[in-house]
Formats: structure tokens, sequence, C-alpha cells
């Protein structure tokens, strides 16, 4: 990405209102939508199981959208209703279509760059993209009208506040942003002069945690605009931070980085109360230490949220289950390729990853055991999203689909 940082021009010029070409969003049954055959353009549904729907292998999916022409980098499913996605490409496109059939709601037009953030707000009345220049747009679902934009440095990541019309995003100069949507009030949170890598919102909507590229990390008081714990040298990383995540109460903040360690963080105190490392694997030949923090990397982490679990994904392929009560290892699962992603079904112990092999796995994090995978792709997944009632799993490639994929787990 360049260095360039482009001047912040809010922009007040929503685009004339579409055509309402797409009925109203309607939850349709997925029993019905197999029995029917698509032909519409942008989506396919897909053979039933055991059909052999391509050369490259078994399709697992249910439905797969085709309208993105390049590398699909983003999704996000809207969260009162889990009924659309909306994802962002390296085509310049983000559009938002329907879960069930994939069928097209409307595109969000006007990027310039590859879009590389997308989600919609809590309520899921909103919805934004965000490409890598740094063009942030949000569009109101039931209008399908653009109703903000605004151009920050380039994009590093962006996010929804858990309760309010409130965006927060980071820049490659070391910003975090805080708007309110769509009137556009702005707050900046200065980071150090290098990039604001990932961020997150803690779940009392008041304080957000923030990793840098230098390995420093921020927890910052929202209303006051100051930070309110910084972690740096020793207590912070040894090289770019690329994730960060939270428990269910917000007590508890779980960072990753290119140094390959999980930090475990007091919200609270800002202490750093665990390291985890991964476990060298017998078969590896011994590494020197900066050798091996770049052929590996930390990639994805997160909470379970009924059991004292963390799980932390690397770029070697290894997923590391966490005990956090006795900060220990407890199961190792191994990945034939690079780990992209990680989520906790909610209330459960099992975990899903997707990695660069294009398979999307489910794992139960008491035994370590391989529940089950998925197969679709002919590329690497670069995103996934899961339902809250964990019956789908929603995810996005470099072989410019995205896809739906039907959980059915015997186990519940």
């Amino acid at each position: 990405m360049g260095q360039e940082t482009l001047t912040p021009a809010p922009s007040s010029n929503p685009l004339p209102k579409a055509d309402d070409l797409a009925q109203e969003m309607e939850d349709v049954d997925f029993e019905e939508e197999e029995e029917e055959e698509g032909n519409e353009e942008g989506w396919v549904l897909e053979p039933q199981e055991g059909v052999v729907g391509s050369m490259e292998g078994p399709d697992d999916s249910e439905v797969t959208f085709a309208l993105h022409s390049a590398s699909v980098f983003c999704v996000s499913l809207d969260p009162k209703t889990n009924t659309l996605a909306v994802t962002g490409g390296e085509d310049d496109k983000a559009f938002v279509w329907r879960l069930s059939d994939g069928e097209l709601l409307f595109e969000c037009a006007g990027h310039k760059d590859s879009v590389t953030c997308a989600g919609f707000s809590h309520d899921s009345t909103l919805v934004a993209t965000g490409d890598m220049s740094g063009l942030l747009k949000v569009w109101q679902v039931d209008t399908k009208e653009e109703v903000w934009s605004f151009e920050a440095g380039d994009l590093e990541w962006m996010e929804w506040h858990p309760r309010a019309p409130v965006l927060l995003a980071g820049t490659a100069d070391g910003n975090t942003w805080m708007w309110k949507v769509p009137n556009g009030d702005c707050k900046t949170f200065q980071g150090p002069n290098c990039p604001a890598t990932c961020g997150r919102v803690l779940p009392d909507g008041k304080r957000a945690v923030v990793g840098y590229e230098d390995g420093t990390i921020r927890i910052w008081d929202l209303k006051q605009g100051s930070p309110i714990h910084v972690l740096k040298g020793t207590e912070g990383h040894q090289g770019p931070l690329t994730c960060v995540a939270t428990n269910q109460d917000g007590s508890l903040i779980l960072t990753g980085s290119v140094d390959c360690q999980a930090k475990l963080v007091s919200a609270t105190t800002g202490k750093v109360v665990g390291v985890f490392r991964p476990e060298t694997v017998a078969s590896q030949p011994s590494l020197g230490e900066g050798e091996e923090s770049e052929s590996n990397s930390v990639e994805s982490l997160g909470f379970c949220s009924v059991m004292p679990l963390a799980a932390v994904g690397y770029l070697d392929g290894t997923l590391a289950i966490y005990d956090l009560a006795t900060q220990t290892l407890r199961h190792q699962c191994q990945h034939q390729s690079g780990i992209v992603q990680l989520l906790w079904e909610a209330g459960t112990a099992v975990v899903y990853t997707c990695s660069l092999d294009g398979i999307v796995r489910l794992w139960d994090a008491r035994t370590g055991r391989l529940l089950t995978d998925y197969r679709g792709h002919t590329a690497e997944i670069l995103d996934f999203a899961l339902s809250k009632d964990a019956s789908l799993v929603v995810t996005t490639s470099g072989d410019h689909k995205a896809k739906v994929f039907c959980v059915q787990r015997p186990d519940r």
C-alpha cells in the first residue's frame, strides 16, 4: 500500500436513489430453495450433496454468489436477521445480497480501489464499505441509498460500534477515526506514527483496543479521546499486530502479532496476564528466532463463550487451543496450509477455521478433534462469517466467489 495520506474531505453528496429492483427482504426456507433451478444473474444453486459440481472436486455449498470479477476479500452478515451478506473485492466492488438464494439487493457503487472492509451496523439498518485508499461509504439498507462518505488515509480496518450508529476505522497514518453516521461528527485518536493495523470496540461500547505496526497496543477511552493504557516495549509485541479479540464481558483482550505471540491482557489494568507462544512441532527443523517469526505469524484468535478457552490460528497451519485458567496448551490441530481466520461458535466449544487450501473446518476444542469440513472453493478462502445460530457459514475466496454452506451437525 502507498504511503501517501489523503487529506480528509467529508462529502455530503449521497447518490440519487437507486431503483428499487429487489423485493422486500424475506425469510426463505432453504428446503424450498433447493428444489428450484437457479439461473438468475450472479448466483447458482449448487447440486445436491454427493453430486460433484465441478472438476476441482465436491462442492458442499448451497448457494454461490458470483458477481465479483476478482478476489473477494471480505464478508459480513447483517446481525439482526442474518438474511443478508455484504461482500467486497479486488474488483473495487461491494454487493449486498440475500443468503437464501444469492439474489443481489444492491451494489455499493463508487469505490475506486479494492474493497477490503464491509459490515452492517448493529441494528442492520446501515451497511458500510471501505476501500484500500481510505474511501468509506455508508448506505441505508432499506432505501439502498448512500447516506454518508468520507476519505480517510489508507485503510487498515473498519468496525461498527456494537450499540450505536457509530463507525470506527484505523488508517496507515496511525489514526483511529470515529464517526457518527450519517451526520458525520468525527473524532480521531492519534496513535504512533505507523499504521493502526487492527482494532476492536470493547463490549461496553466505551473503550476500544487498537494494535499498531510498531508492536504497541492502546486501549482508548472513546468519549475522552485519550488512551487509558499503552502497552509498549516488552509489554507490547516485537512485531506488527495482526489481530485482536475480546472475551464476552470485555474483561480480557487477546492480541496477535507477526512475532508469533498471542498476549492475554486485562482490559481493566492494561497489564499482560499471559503470553502464548507456538509449541515447536517435532518434525520441524530447528529455526533461528528471526527465521521462525518470518515464516510464521498469528493470523486470527478468539475466546470461547462457554469455557475458559482461547484459540490461536497461525500462518503455518497450526490451530492452538489454550486453557486460560492454567495458561497451558490444550490441543494443537494441524492444517495442511495457513489459517486465514477462525471463529468460535456462540454457546459451544466448537471453533471454525478457514485456510489457504480453500476448506472450512469445524473443530471440537474440548477434544481437539476435527468434526467436519466444507469444500467448494477452488482457491484460498480470504474471509468468512458465521450466522448467529451457526446454521450457515459464508465464505469469500480468491476464486472470485462467495459461498453459503449449510452446517449440519448430528451432535446438537
